[in-house]
């Protein structure tokens, strides 16, 4: 088996964690790539496993069986810059709090590996989102697991975002800004802007209103076989766009488009559980704390 790891950063809480890691790979006779910066902390703190370091996803493409990630749901966005259009498999070991995407605790961390091993898992394919625009705004991942986000630059004026489905207008949301997320990303930014919660497999875009000043407005579900034009006015000639954790920022002359992206991303799931699962843990549905 052969096995990348990507990490953002190690604190000292979790020295020991990747020191159990790695010699867990070690014994499991694994190849291990290692994110290059990730390799110089793990040294820095005195953890030297035995491995290639690699800089760039198109190093490991093709030459790995899977991509350990390390963190929290951040953690597993960055890691689609690594993986791009290969759909290398992902596993989401979590490290961080709440944690959508990274379905493994540290204390199953052992279990995880061997289960990798073998072959003891499902894939979950998650769809995702393309930017298109005249410029070329975020290079060769112009796309998102989780989803796009207009906002404003500064912090006094509303912008307005005029927004079409396939050429036929739907609406000029005056606001802070606007999310289109995925189903996947509907957990995320857009479910705290009070955006409804989509399954994955469910073929849609979610259009949330970032802090609108018409109170009539509110989030709407659409398939995701629609094109959904952007176009951006505002008292200053710039705003920010996001795609998950990467920003730049726009000039209001350019205008946006986001479909859905060709590929998808492999998000691996063991044993039995689920996407529901996952919303009756992390979200406490069923409990009463007055029990």
């Amino acid at each position: 088996m052969k096995v990348a790891v990507y990490a953002r950063q190690v604190s000292s809480e979790h020295h020991g964690l990747f020191a159990r890691l790695f010699a867990e790979l070690e014994r499991l006779k694994c190849a291990v790539f290692i994110h290059q910066p990730l390799l110089h902390q793990l040294r820095g703190a005195g953890i030297k496993p035995e491995c290639t370091a690699f800089h760039s996803g198109t190093e490991i493409h093709g030459r790995v069986d899977f991509l350990l990630s390390l963190g929290g749901d951040g953690t597993i966005l960055d890691t689609l810059t690594l993986v791009q259009d290969s759909e290398l498999p992902v596993l989401g070991i979590n490290l961080g709090r709440l944690g959508f995407l990274t379905g493994v605790g540290q204390d199953e961390l052992i279990s995880a590996l061997e289960a990798l091993q073998k072959g003891h898992f499902s894939m979950d394919k998650r769809g995702l989102l393309r930017l298109e625009s005249d410029r070329n705004l975020f290079g060769k991942v112009n796309y998102a697991l989780n989803e796009l986000t207009i906002h404003k630059k500064d912090s006094s004026s509303m912008i307005t975002i005029n927004t079409y489905l396939n050429g036929e207008f739907l609406n000029s949301y005056w606001a802070d800004g606007l999310i289109i997320a995925t189903p996947t990303g509907s957990t995320g930014y857009s479910m705290s802007c009070g955006g409804p919660i989509v399954a994955p497999y469910s073929g849609n875009f979610v259009i949330t209103p970032i802090a609108p000043h018409n109170l009539s407005v509110r989030p709407i579900v659409v398939s995701d076989k629609n094109v959904i034009s952007l176009e951006v006015e505002s008292r200053t000639p710039y705003f920010i766009a996001t795609l998950d954790s990467r920003s730049v920022t726009i000039d209001t002359a350019i205008s946006l488009a986001v479909r859905k992206e060709d590929f998808a991303m492999n998000l691996i799931r063991l044993g039995s559980s689920n996407f529901l699962d996952t919303l009756r843990r992390k979200l406490n549905w069923g409990l009463d704390t007055r029990n």
